[in-house]
């Protein structure tokens, strides 16, 4: 088996790595569903029923695909009670919070420039 020995140095490594994670963590979140995931649980804590209710229009296997994704990717927290039937809460994490603020700049930053889009858009289409 041969591998791949990396000559930089242990700076340009970790460089490296956060790069490639960080393209892996904006692929994931890099969706419409996610982001208005992060958006609603954002204010609260949400039950999954609550969720759904929130993220107009989102099917139960695409809200349970990206809470999932963003479990994984330490942005949510699923608690579940043991009660009967089953009571399952989400929130999210302290780096959840910190991705809302950057979904809440992007939010910011269109409805400042929507007429400059729509006016782009109409000139373009034209």
């Amino acid at each position: 088996m041969v591998t791949k020995q990396f000559s930089g140095s242990a700076n340009e490594m970790d460089l490296r790595r956060a790069d490639s994670l960080a393209r892996e963590i904006f692929s994931d979140v890099a969706n419409k569903w996610a982001l208005l995931i992060i958006e609603a649980l954002g204010e609260r804590t949400l039950r999954f029923s609550e969720l759904r209710n929130e993220v107009e229009g989102i099917s139960h296997k695409m809200l349970t695909q990206n809470l999932r994704m963003l479990e994984r990717n330490g942005l949510a927290e699923r608690r579940v009670y043991p009660t009967v039937p089953p009571r399952v809460e989400y929130t999210l994490t302290e780096a959840g919070q910190g991705l809302r603020a950057t979904v809440d700049g992007m939010c910011e930053w269109t409805h400042q420039y929507m007429g400059h889009i729509d006016s782009a858009r109409r000139r373009f289409d034209t």
